[in-house]
């Protein structure tokens, strides 16, 4: 029995060993890869939107460029732009969805604006409506300003 105990023992030793030295190519090998679950940035020139604006008042109702990265169009805010939808932009949220159906809005009325905004924007299809009819709608086009115009009270130019 006396030699039993170190021939296990040797043979606990070397599947230890092997085991660690199976660990460490595993290991080498996945620290070389590229990390494939990293999504590619978007081109900067897929950033570009149409804003087209309509009974905001002020001077502000027509269509305007944008593109980001850099900022520029014909936007009279271009970089104030960019910056609102970035500031809105979440991982796997669409800065430029419709509010849901099921939300409960405030029965009050900002106006007669509406905004229709197209184009690109972090690589994906653009093609959402805003108006000013409820609160969740009021909310959701200041959420985007300077994008869209900043509302003007009632009665004011």
């Amino acid at each position: 029995m006396s030699q039993v105990v170190p021939q296990v023992v040797s043979r606990i030793r070397s599947r230890l060993v092997a085991g660690a030295a199976a660990s460490a190519a595993a290991l080498a090998a996945l620290s070389a890869a590229p990390p494939a679950a990293h999504a590619q940035e978007p081109s900067p020139s897929g950033d570009r939107l149409t804003v087209t604006v309509r009974d905001a008042g002020g001077g502000t109702d027509g269509t305007f460029e944008i593109h980001c990265r850099p900022s520029g169009g014909s936007h009279p805010d271009p970089a104030g732009a960019c910056a609102a939808v970035e500031r809105n932009t979440r991982w796997g949220k669409d800065v430029f969805a419709p509010a849901p159906r099921d939300a409960v809005c405030t029965m009050q009325y900002g106006g007669a604006a509406t905004a229709r905004v197209t184009g690109t924007w972090a690589g994906r299809p653009v093609d959402a409506a805003y108006s000013r009819k409820n609160g969740c709608e009021i909310a959701r086009w200041d959420r985007l300003v300077p994008l869209l115009p900043e509302a003007r009270g009632a009665g004011r130019p």
